[in-house]
Parts: C-alpha cells; sequence; structure tokens
C-alpha cells in the first residue's frame, strides 16, 4: 500500500479549490494552463485541509505537505488503487450524446437494488474521473463513472484508471470534431471503451439497432457484447423531452434486467427521473411552452432536438420557435455544420428561427431570408431585444453549447 493511500484512508476527503476546502482533507495543488495550484497549498492548510500534496519543493516545508512528482498523476494513481481495493463492477458511460441522461437514469435503476455511486453532475474528464472514484467506499457496491471526451487517447486513459468491468456507448456522432480530428476519429476515441473492455473481458451493452456500434463491436471479435434493443422502452413512462430519449430509456431498462433488478423497480426508477440542469426538459409556463436542451450541443444532438421539435404538435399554442445558439469545438467543421443546421431549421417555413453566436453569424446570410429571423451575435443582445419584443403563446426550442449561455434569457420566456 503506498503511503499517499494510507493517508487517504485516514482522512478520505480530497479537495481541490480552495474556495471550498473539505475540513480534514487532502488538499491535491493541480495545475491549469493559467493557475498554479502549488501557489494555494498554504491557503488551503490555514482553510482546514490536513494536507496539502504538491509537485513544487519549495512550497514542501514541513510534515504537512506531501511532495509527489506530478500532483495529477498522483491523484489518478490514487483513484486507481482505491478503485482495485474496492473491488466493486464498475460500469463506464460514454459517447456522444446522452451520457449524463443515460448515467441518470441507470444509476436510478441499479440504486433500486444496490447501494450504488455514480459520477455526480459532469465531473467525466481526467480530473473528475479520479474524483468519483474517491467518493466510492466500503458500502458502495456498483460504480457508475461516466467519462468525455474531446479527443483520441483521453477515454483509453479514464479506462485504466476506472478499469471498468461493463460499459456502454450511448452513440457515435459529430461531436468535438476538432479536438478528434473529423467523425473517424470521433469512432476511434470512442472505440477506446470497446478496446479496453475487450483487452480484459469486460462487457459492453450494445443496442442493436445503431449500425455504427454494432460494427464497431464486431471489429471486435473478442468483445463480449450483451445487445439490447429501443423496444425495451416501449410502454415505459419518463420525463424526458425528445424521442432520441428513447434510446436512453431503453439503455437503462436493459442494464437493470441484466443485474437482475425487479421490472416493477425499473420502471418506478426511470418515471421518478425528472431531467433537471437544462437538459431535455419541457416547462410549461403562462406565456409560453418551453423545450430546454441549453447544456451542451453538437451537430448530432442539434439535429436530434430540431427534428424532433419540428414534428411536435402546437396543442393550445400558436407557433414554434427555435432559439439556437452555436455549437463549440468543431474546427474547421464549423461552417459546413453550422449551415446543414440552419439548414434543417428553416425546413419549416412557419416556425421561426432566432440565432446566436459568432458561428451562425458567419452563415446566417446563406439561408433563405424570411420574416421573423433573426440572428444576435451575444446573449445578452438577445436579452435585450427580448426583453423589448417579448414571445407569447409559442412553443419554443432552446439548444446551444454552454458557453453561450442561453439559460440566462429563460425568465424572459
Amino acid at each position: 500500500m503506498s503511503a499517499l493511500y494510507e493517508l487517504f484512508l485516514k482522512y478520505r476527503k480530497i479537495s481541490t479549490d480552495t474556495r471550498s476546502i473539505a475540513p480534514g482533507s487532502l488538499f491535491f495543488a493541480l495545475r491549469g494552463a493559467s493557475f498554479d495550484g502549488n501557489r494555494f497549498a498554504a491557503e488551503a492548510l490555514e482553510k482546514g485541509a490536513s494536507v496539502a500534496v504538491v509537485d513544487d519543493p519549495s512550497v514542501a516545508v514541513n510534515e504537512r505537505y506531501f511532495l509527489v512528482p506530478d500532483v495529477l498523476t498522483a491523484l489518478q494513481e490514487l483513484a486507481h488503487e482505491h478503485r482495485t481495493a474496492l473491488g466493486i463492477p464498475i460500469l463506464a458511460v460514454a459517447g456522444s450524446n446522452g451520457k449524463t441522461t443515460t448515467k441518470e437514469l441507470v444509476s436510478r435503476v441499479l440504486g433500486e437494488k444496490f447501494a450504488i455511486h455514480a459520477t455526480r453532475g459532469n465531473l467525466n474528464n481526467h480530473i473528475g474521473v479520479p474524483l468519483t472514484l474517491l467518493q466510492m467506499d466500503e458500502r458502495t457496491e456498483l460504480g457508475i463513472v461516466e467519462m468525455g471526451a474531446s479527443s483520441c487517447g483521453e477515454i483509453a486513459r479514464l479506462c485504466k484508471i476506472a478499469d471498468p468491468d461493463f460499459g456502454i456507448l450511448t452513440n457515435v456522432g459529430r461531436a468535438h470534431l476538432e479536438g478528434f480530428g473529423g467523425e473517424e476519429g470521433v469512432r476511434r476515441g470512442k472505440g477506446e471503451l470497446y478496446d479496453y473492455l475487450a483487452n480484459y473481458e469486460g462487457v459492453a451493452f450494445l443496442r442493436e439497432e445503431d449500425a455504427t456500434l454494432r460494427s464497431m463491436a464486431e471489429e471486435r471479435p473478442t468483445l463480449r457484447v450483451e445487445g439490447y434493443s429501443e423496444q425495451e422502452a416501449e410502454g415505459v413512462t419518463h420525463h424526458l423531452e425528445g424521442i432520441y430519449n428513447r434510446y436512453n430509456v431503453a439503455a437503462a431498462v436493459a442494464i437493470g434486467r441484466y443485474f437482475c433488478v425487479e421490472e416493477e423497480a425499473i420502471r418506478r426508477a426511470i418515471a421518478g427521473y425528472e431531467p433537471d440542469n437544462n437538459r431535455s426538459q419541457r416547462e410549461e409556463r403562462a406565456e409560453n411552452t418551453l423545450i430546454v436542451d441549453c447544456y451542451n450541443a453538437n451537430p448530432s444532438s442539434m439535429q436530434a432536438s430540431i427534428e424532433h421539435f419540428l414534428t411536435e404538435p402546437l396543442g393550445s399554442r400558436s407557433k414554434k420557435v427555435l432559439i439556437l445558439g452555436d455549437m463549440r469545438e468543431l474546427g474547421a467543421w464549423a461552417g459546413e455544420e453550422h449551415r446543414r443546421i440552419l439548414q434543417l431549421a428553416t425546413t419549416d417555413p412557419t416556425a421561426q428561427l432566432i440565432c446566436v453566436g459568432e458561428e451562425f453569424g458567419r452563415v446566417f446570410e446563406t439561408i433563405e431570408e424570411r420574416p421573423g429571423s433573426q440572428h444576435f451575435a451575444a446573449c445578452e443582445e438577445l436579452r435585450a431585444y427580448l426583453e423589448a419584443h417579448p414571445i407569447k403563446q409559442a412553443m419554443i426550442l432552446i439548444k446551444a453549447s454552454r458557453g453561450i449561455g442561453l439559460e440566462r434569457i429563460l425568465d424572459l420566456l
């Protein structure tokens, strides 16, 4: 057992930010592009941390500092050591779209039978995955770890830390094209989960209707596959907006059945999940019906949201409005993808289109001009417009990458 792991077993709490120091914790002085956590190690100790893990010898002035070659590597190795010591099954959830929703549904379903611990919020990167593992303890019977990636090699690194026994790819779509270097790069990068499971005798849950995922699994003949159908979502009550969420529901049902959760408990858990954090939410307000999905966006999820929205019945509302913000991290593909989304959004001549952001601005003039369609450079400009020209009696889709900040206009709708 390593000396750092002995310290962790003594204190059991991890802190990485001096603004939220847990008393009696280990403070990991992580470095970033514009900050050096070593500079804040003394402050962390003053605020209640018991030990500061640092990689700058000049700050390690007494026994309350634990010096390592690299703090991030130490955090990741500590998490792997803890995961190995616990010896519990780990399910990894990855994919271009729907990771967090699938993780939330699966955690609620498996929570009907097991003491589970799942990724909280969106802690799915090279720091979030170790923190998730270190939050598990001897009471945890099963862990669910969301894995995000924006370039090749990242899923492979996260798998080495978490050592998953099971995994699910929700899909492979056009997301983070800049980092992955195109669609084929996305396929390779997401496929690193299948590679790991194939090499270490893990099990992959595979939606059989997805030809891309099926092909990826067939390329790895040693991969053990547990197939399921989207039909498993049939008749299951849920509160998720969009027919595409049927796939996430089906995954939760299938995984629940694999782990022998009772059918009634599976349905109860899914029906009890209320989406939040601006993901797949429908809000019926006095003035408008809102479809709020502005936590994140990429070309695949944007397409699915728009296609579903344009087929929705208006009900008591008089018109449809699409408020779309830029999709980030597309690099050289940004212009093409934003133009394609605009073309899709304008297939309904009766729907009003409002676009926000520089990328949409570059291609906005290429679409057919229509009354009411507008572009705003930033969310603040749109907010000022809505204050002067409120939208009423409309069904409104709000979809964008998180950096656009469309959640800041929700109070005006």
